[in-house]
Parts: C-alpha cells; structure tokens; sequence
C-alpha cells in the first residue's frame, strides 16, 4: 500500500486542487471556446512542459520532500506531450525529451518515465508508482499527467466522429460525445504515510480492437475484479468512471460495472467539468474525487439527465453527501487498454485490498526466461539463430510476415512499429504454451509513435488539402501496438508502453519485475521496441515467466 502525501491541479478552473475541486462543486465547468490553461512559459521550455512543472513544483513544495535525492522518481503520463510543434514546423523530439526538460527544471536527478498507455495513462503512472514504491525501488514518486489542446489532437478525435459540439453528456440518453480539454495534474506518493492509501491497480486489455471497447466490457470488468472491488462494494462511496460520453465507452463502462457486482455503488463522471484531459485524466479525477470525498461529497455527473445506457448503474446529476470515504477510479483507452485503482482514506491494513507483497528482501528476480528475439533493418535473430531472409528494411518485415505468418491481411494496415511489434510477437508466442489470461504485454521505446505522428500531421498540414485520417490518428499513440498483439493473441492480461530516454536495461528490468506485483500476471512478453521510420528500427524482446 502507497500513499499520498499532496497533490495539485492547474486547470482553466483554477491553479490549485482547492480551487479547482471548489468551482467543481458549484458547477462551474471549462469554457468550451476558451478552455486553455492560462501559462507564463519558462525560457527553454514549451507550453505543455510548463504546465506540467507548474503543477509538479506546487506538489514538491507543499509536501516538502528533496526531488533532487536519487529515491524520488518521476512518472509522466501524457498521450501526445510536444505534439504542437509538428504543427509550427519543427521536429518533436518526443514524450522522453519532453519528461528530461521538465526533470531538469524540477531538479529530479533520477531517469524520469514517460507513461504512454492513451488514456489509461494517467491511472496506469499510479500503478507504477505503486509497484516500484512497494518493490523499495524508490521512496517517493512525483506522479504529474499532461496534455494540451492542439490541432492535432482536435481534429483527429474529430475525425472520429467522436466530439460533441455542445457540452458533453456522460452516459445521458442524449449524449453526442466528448469535449476535450487540457491540464496538467501532480500526486506526490510514498511508502510511508499520507492523507490517502492508494490499495490496489490493475490493467487488463480487452483484446478486441484497438479504437472500440468491447460492447461486454470484459476488459473493464477484469479491471474492477482484479483489484477486488466487489469484495469491499458496500464501503465504496462511490465509482468514478471514464464516462467520456461516447456512444461505446458509456455503454461498455455500465455494462462492466454491472458485470462486476457494483451497480448498487453510485457512478460519476468529471468530463463534463473539465473536458477529457487525455494523459492527464486519471490523476485529474482521482485527486478531485479525494478532495470530493474529504468534504463527504459525491459529485454530480454534470450534463446527465435520464440514464441511456443498458447497464442498470447508479447516477446523478446532484451533489450527494457521503460517510464512505473509499472508491474505484476507472479508466479505458484506445489499444483496448483499461485500467483501475482503489484508494481509501482508512489506515487498517486488514481493509485493505493490496496487489501483492514483495519479499522482504525486495529481491524479486525469480522469473525465468523462455524465448528471445532480435530483429533490426537487417536481420532477425531468434534464441540466437538468424532467419535466412533476403530484404532489408521495411521489406524484411513483409518478407518475415509472407513466409511465416501470412494469414493476417490486417498487417498491411499497421504503422511500423505495429508491424515491427506483430511480426516479433508472431515469433516469440508461437514458442509459448497458450495463456492468455495470465500474459501480460510490457514493451519500451524512446521514439514514441514519432513516424506515425508525422503520417498524420501530413494529412492536417495543407488547408487546401486537409483530410485528417481517422485511420492514422489512432496509430500515433505507440501503445497501440500491445493493442494489436492482445488482438491477435487473445492476451487479456496487462499491456503497458513505457518511453525512456535512452535504451536502459537496468531501469527496464526493474519495472518488468515489478510488474509481476499483479497476481495475475505469470508470463510477460517484453523489451525494446523502436521505430524511427519504415526502414529504421529495432525489437529486442523476451518471454519470461514466474
């Protein structure tokens, strides 16, 4: 069990958690038109990383700690980071680049890791804070989620057809879809004590496609069940769900909490105060509904009138009063992604609900290895014996594809990186005996999704020419590719993307082991896996199990 000791949030409602929770409870929500964070930019950093040391500089001085010591880490989530500056013209240097700048300005001399799990980001980063904090890898975590309000991001949800031109309206008969907003979010976890307990987290895909929920919401479901949700229901004050006012994830989240045993448990969603905040969401919300819940409050689903979605849940457009002071936080992404959290105010352990306990040694490398692969632009390697191929770049990857795999014509569709990741899975799996359920997908880069990106930004950069390729859009989020293996391998376990600065085995280990804190995890397909462009790459993967 972790801890938070402070938190902030900058947000066009307001510069501090207090602020923010306040204009919440009044029913105050972002202006649609002008929905940007107010920020004085620091020389030499952007507007999305002056956000996020904004808010992570108001959570390190008010709990007081020394980020500059080598046991605080920071995480940061985000889906896009630097994505403007496509847009201006310039390279993005990418999510790893983004997190050093905002490390150095923060005064953090650990390597920082960049959470890139869509929107599950936000939710995910807490999870890992958890596990490396209980693994005794770190003493205290800065948590910090960010996103800001770009063309790209607009128009590609646009394309979709997934945003609402009127305020949104979570799991409401008449909802249209989301509003997107912007801010930047910061927890400040611990081992040792704090004002909230965070008790459990788990991720699990639904393996079903990589821009829908699956309409059962199996993915959802596992979530709520791994973490033990229905076990404590009646001391749940509240689920704060995803709620981001589509047609499916509505849908698909009631049905998953009425599928866990929790629809007697009453259900809010925040998008209609703030918009979606992508990478910042999950810790957005999980602060609001702390504060909400230290002033015995369950907030009301702003924008929600008559229930219309199948799922018999519990929802309210009213503030409501409340003794409990326990929740489940909820999230789902594109990649199939879904992840969620327990936190409580209570402090007896025999209430608690942890994920696993590490030995007291925190020596956990117990994992043995099964198979293991390499693949660059010129070669691919398996269990240390090379594959006659004749091509060389992207055409090797086609040519491995023809020869030994052939029966998926969705390859075609992929970005590199997705047919990098799938062909490598192909190899390696097919090695394993089948177990779906207890695989999980843990996978790193440092170029993020950076060719995919451009691949979009080129169908936004011409005015006379503008055609945003919903297609492409959903391919510039890297985790899309543990989306694409989960599909084609039935895996309905865990699947993470992490961005580091640079190809570090250490670090790495370190968050594959402690990623075997979920009980329900016993085999981990892992590594590195790069993409500068179609003909540049590199996978370096593993199966290893416990």
């Amino acid at each position: 069990m972790i801890y938070k000791i402070t938190d902030n949030i900058l947000s066009p409602l307001g510069e501090t958690t207090a602020q923010n929770y306040e204009a919440v409870k009044a029913g105050r929500s972002v202006n649609l038109t002008k929905g940007t964070v107010p920020i004085v930019r620091s020389e030499g950093l952007t507007r999305f990383e002056a956000m996020a040391v904004k808010s992570a500089k108001c959570a390190i001085q008010e709990a007081g700690i020394d980020p500059g010591k080598d046991n605080v880490v920071l995480i940061l989530s985000t889906t896009k980071a630097n994505i403007e500056v496509l847009s201006q013209g310039n390279e993005d240097p990418g999510p790893a680049h983004a997190a050093k700048s905002i490390a150095e300005e923060l005064g953090v001399v650990t390597e920082p890791i960049v959470v890139c799990n869509a929107c599950i980001s936000g939710v995910a980063a807490i999870i890992l804070a958890q596990r490396l904090l209980e693994h005794r890898d770190y003493d205290y975590a800065i948590v910090c989620g960010a996103d800001v309000l770009s063309e790209f991001t607009v128009s590609g949800f646009q394309s979709l057809k997934a945003v609402s031109e009127e305020p949104c309206r979570p799991f409401d008969m008449e909802r249209l879809g989301l509003n997107l907003g912007e801010a930047a979010a910061t927890m400040i976890l611990t081992v040792d004590s704090g004002q909230w307990a965070i008790e459990a987290g788990a991720i699990r895909n639904d393996a079903f496609h990589i821009s829908s929920p699956s309409k059962d919401g199996e993915g959802a479901r596992l979530a709520l069940e791994a973490i033990g949700a229905e076990a404590v229901k009646d001391s749940l004050a509240q689920i704060n769900a995803h709620g981001t006012a589509t047609m499916f994830n509505d849908q698909m989240e009631s049905v998953a909490i009425e599928r866990a045993g929790l629809n007697t448990v009453p259900v809010n969603s925040l998008k209609g105060y703030f918009g979606h905040t992508l990478g910042a969401a999950g810790i957005l919300e999980t602060i609001i509904t702390m504060a909400a819940l230290d002033d015995h409050t369950v907030l009301g689903t702003k924008g929600f009138e008559e229930r219309g979605v199948s799922g018999k849940i519990l929802l309210s457009s009213e503030n409501q009063t409340t003794d409990k002071d326990r929740f489940v936080k909820m999230i789902s992404g594109f990649g199939g992604g879904n992840a969620a959290i327990m936190a409580s105010k209570i402090r007896n352990e025999e209430l608690g609900m942890r994920n696993c306990d590490y030995p007291a040694d925190g020596n956990f490398s117990l994992f043995t290895p099964l198979s293991s692969l390499k693949i660059t632009s010129e070669s691919v390697t398996i269990d240390g014996k090379p594959l006659e191929l004749q091509e060389k770049g992207g055409a090797l990857l086609t040519e491995v594809y023809k020869r030994y795999i052939g029966d998926y014509p969705k390859y075609y569709k992929m970005d590199v990186l997705c047919r990098l990741g799938f062909v490598a899975s192909e190899l390696l799996l097919r090695r394993c005996d089948e177990r779906e359920d207890e695989t999980a997908i843990i996978l790193f880069n440092h170029s993020s999704s950076i060719q995919a990106d451009k691949n979009y930004q080129t169908s936004i950069a011409d005015p006379d020419n503008y055609f945003p390729s919903p297609s492409a859009f959903v391919y510039t989020l890297p985790n899309i590719v543990t989306g694409e293996i989960a599909i084609r391998h039935h895996i309905q376990g865990e699947t993470s993307f992490y961005i580091l600065q640079e190809k570090d085995e250490q670090m790495m280990e370190k968050m594959i082991e402690a990623s075997f804190a979920d009980p329900g995890t016993r085999r981990i397909l892992c590594g590195w896996i790069d993409a500068e462009d179609d003909d540049h790459f590199e996978a370096e993967l593993k199966t290893i199990e416990i």
